[in-house]
């Protein structure tokens, strides 16, 4: 299983940017699909995730009403949509996938809980 996560770059405070996760060796229309972020210095943070159908998202409240996950089965591609970008998201982004959904919202921002991940794409937001 291979994830590969691309169209980090620079961008000015209140500008947008898409992030695509790339999906192989596994079905995506069959694994959730989340993204977390790192900031330098900081611990890894949950951004949010989307169900295996595409149906369901959750977001992290510092995400909330700006950010939005899709995912597109059939190329086996997942999106992270990023609006209204502040200096303070600025981090590696990174998504991760597995299998199935958990029953609470606090085991799915959990990253232990996800066993693919990608390598990373840096966002950098400039005020």
């Amino acid at each position: 299983v291979q994830l590969q996560a691309s169209g980090g770059g620079l961008v000015q405070a209140g500008g947008s940017l898409r992030l695509s996760c790339v999906a192989s060796g596994l079905t995506l229309g069959s694994y959730v699909m989340a993204w977390f972020r790192q900031a330098p210095g900081k611990e890894r943070e949950f951004v949010g995730y989307i169900n295996h159908s595409g149906g369901s998202t959750y977001y992290s409240a510092s995400v909330k009403g700006r950010f939005t996950i899709s995912k597109d089965n059939a190329k086996n591609t997942g999106y992270l949509h990023m609006n209204s970008l502040k200096p303070e998201d600025t981090a590696v982004y990174y998504c991760a996938t597995r299998g199935l959904s958990l029953a609470s919202a606090r085991a799915m921002a959990s990253g232990g809980n996800y066993p693919y991940w990608g390598q990373g794409t840096l966002v950098t937001v400039s005020s």
